[in-house]
């Protein structure tokens, strides 16, 4: 251990002592002895804003939990079963408070069962006491360390890794170097570990204000590969000349544009930022906002590269069916991390579409027809499906890329962007006859045929060729007696 003793924080140490003590005062309903840990307490002595309190208990929890829900006109509910937590929010209480039972054999058991010396503080909340600081928490906190509280902490629960490169970012900390080689070690134990506690601490990092720079944090400790094995693979891995990086390179730098684009549309999609924003700020699952799941999808987009690398006889690199490919492994990852099925369902289909709208580049002008074949291919999220692709294009500057390849496909999302605000604003397309009566009218068998009668009918429609019952019938009696196309 780092240290053994009480230590008290003075004015050339850790300024935000005052802060922490202060921590305390709507916690004194609490009638057994307890103490302020974690976080929260890091925070404080840091003179951060505190988001939330952990407070751990000699006490029964549920009991505490009531007393201070009373005091304070709180909601409380329980946290976990297994480990008897509670949880208070709201009424006269200034943040989040957690309460649980102290671990093992007494407080100084529980903090040795911490990960990182800066969370294994303890602040009394009775007696007025100074900080308890057994592994030199204080030290590391005035010196912007991350350290362990013991070689193990790693090795025990590999999802600390995570932990570990989203709080050195945050805090701007350095990683200790035995902290490094540990993480290095344990880190690829992440893929044996529960996947909602894993997604949990990786909703963190593809969160933070700069997640690219928290997700090279974690790449530099070994955590990225361990979180997901295709980008650790995707290290080295070059590219055509039409690329400045190798996979890795260019998969962080489409995360970075992704996030610059989420940020600030207005440069790249002019007249078309506000549906920009206004799709990426969209709730969509698992307590992400549709931009933040672009996140993830931009981290994924090109995870089958390394697998599917081929060189052609005249030394053409390629990656043949990647987007194919990594869609199945996007699956893959996302139900191994245990997400809700709306978000798999978005990160996939942004792997599987990310190429399409670049390949329209080289087919334009195109019509409204082609347009909406687009949009309703990338459906339900088009919008973060051009988003991407422009991110995509924006980092891919090699010697062979020339300005007008990525004018023409910016323009080209553009134009879709206000294709998709025009057709929008037609919906519902309705056609002036259903699936039903198209089949008696023209004396047919229900079957999949029908579909492909009402996309059609649809498309007429879009081009204002079929308006009204009896353009649609007419439409709909060619429409049969066409020879099928040969496939």
């Amino acid at each position: 251990m780092r240290g053994q003793s009480t230590r008290r924080a003075d004015s050339r140490g850790v300024s935000g002592l005052l802060d922490a003590r202060a921590l305390t005062a709507p916690l004194a309903p609490l009638t057994a002895p307890a103490w302020v840990v974690g976080g929260g307490l890091r925070d404080a002595l840091l003179g951060r804003p505190v988001a939330d309190l952990d407070v751990i208990t000699a006490g029964d929890p549920e009991a505490e939990a009531r007393v201070l829900s009373r005091a304070h006109g709180a909601s409380r509910f329980r946290l976990s079963r297994d480990f008897g937590a509670w949880r208070l929010t709201g009424g006269a209480l200034p943040c989040q408070v957690d309460i649980m039972p102290v671990l093992g054999d007494g407080l100084d058991d529980d903090l040795s069962r911490r990960d990182f010396t800066i969370n294994a503080l303890a602040l009394p909340v009775q007696g007025g006491g100074p900080v308890i600081d057994r592994h030199g928490g204080l030290a590391d906190l005035g010196a912007r360390r991350l350290a362990l509280v013991s070689p193990a902490a790693l090795t025990d629960d590999p999802v600390r890794v995570l932990r570990l490169a989203r709080i050195a970012d945050a805090l701007g900390f350095a990683v200790d170097p035995a902290a490094a080689s540990a993480a290095r070690a344990a880190a690829a134990g992440i893929s044996g570990a529960p996947g909602e506690r894993v997604m949990e601490e990786f909703t963190r990092i593809i969160t933070a204000p700069d997640p690219g720079r928290a997700v090279r944090a974690l790449d530099a400790v070994g955590g990225l590969s361990g979180l997901m094995p295709a980008l650790g693979d995707a290290r080295g891995v070059d590219q055509s000349e039409y690329h400045h990086l190798d996979v890795l390179g260019h998969t962080l730098e489409v995360l970075d544009t992704v996030v610059a684009l989420g940020r600030d549309p207005e440069e790249v999609f002019r007249g078309h930022a506000d549906l920009v924003a206004e799709s990426l700020a969209r709730p969509l699952a698992d307590q992400l906002t549709t931009g933040q799941a672009l996140r993830i999808t931009a981290l994924l987009h090109d995870m089958a590269k390394p697998g599917t690398r081929a060189v052609t006889d005249t030394g053409r690199v390629t990656f043949i069916h990647h987007d194919q490919r990594g869609a199945d492994l996007a699956d893959g990852w996302c139900r191994a991390m245990r997400t809700s099925n709306r978000l798999r369902e978005f990160v996939v289909g942004g792997v599987r579409h990310h190429l399409v709208l670049g390949f329209m580049v080289h087919r334009q002008p195109l019509t409204l027809v082609q347009y909406d074949r687009y949009l309703r291919r990338v459906a339900p999220d088009p919008v973060e499906a051009i988003v991407l692709s422009v991110a995509d294009r924006m980092a891919t500057r090699g010697p062979r890329t020339t300005p007008i390849q990525i004018t023409r496909h910016l323009a080209l999302a553009r134009d879709m962007l206000g294709a998709h605000a025009r057709i929008t604003a037609m919906e519902p397309i309705r056609p002036p006859a259903d699936g039903a009566a198209l089949a008696v009218m023209l004396d047919r068998p229900p079957g999949p045929w029908i579909t492909a009668l009402l996309v059609a009918l649809r498309e007429e429609q879009l081009m204002g060729r079929v308006c009204d019952e009896s353009t649609a019938a007419a439409f709909a009696r060619a429409w049969v007696a066409r020879p099928p196309v040969a496939g």
